[in-house]
């Protein structure tokens, strides 16, 4: 994979991140406001383990065939720091694609707005050095 493809995936990764940032900023928990959040964050988290897939590959670092994979990965190659709380994410992640529950979404959006977005601003400031160097 070229750097090129990587520095492709970065700039879709980072507007849907702002996307993302922007919408959990946003002092409501209306129903309509919870949903937007959960679709951003499933959208910017897909584009994230994504993003980190190609660098990996790009690097010529095998394996990272699935989330779960590309995460411990990247953790091994200091790409994230958190290994731990990215797992978590993922697993919120999964939770919103399979069950739609009241209670849960707003326990997933809380989980958005406190941490994760957090965590996915740190892949972007990560990548701002990767791809600029």
């Amino acid at each position: 994979m070229m750097l090129e493809r990587v520095k492709e995936r970065y700039i879709d990764f980072k507007k849907a991140f702002f996307r993302l940032k922007n919408a959990s900023e946003i002092k409501d928990n209306s129903d309509i406001l919870v949903d937007a959040v959960i679709q951003r964050f499933e959208f910017t988290f897909e584009l994230s383990w994504k993003l980190m897939k190609s660098y990996l590959e790009y690097e010529g670092i095998e394996g990272a065939v699935s989330p779960r994979s590309t995460i411990r990965l990247a953790f091994k190659q200091e790409i994230i720091t958190d290994g731990d709380d990215w797992i978590t994410m993922m697993l919120d992640r999964n939770r919103t694609s399979h069950v739609y529950d009241e209670e849960l979404a707003l326990e997933i959006f809380n989980n958005i707005k406190t941490h994760h977005v957090k965590l996915l601003e740190s892949l972007v400031t990560k990548f701002e050095t990767i791809v600029v160097s």
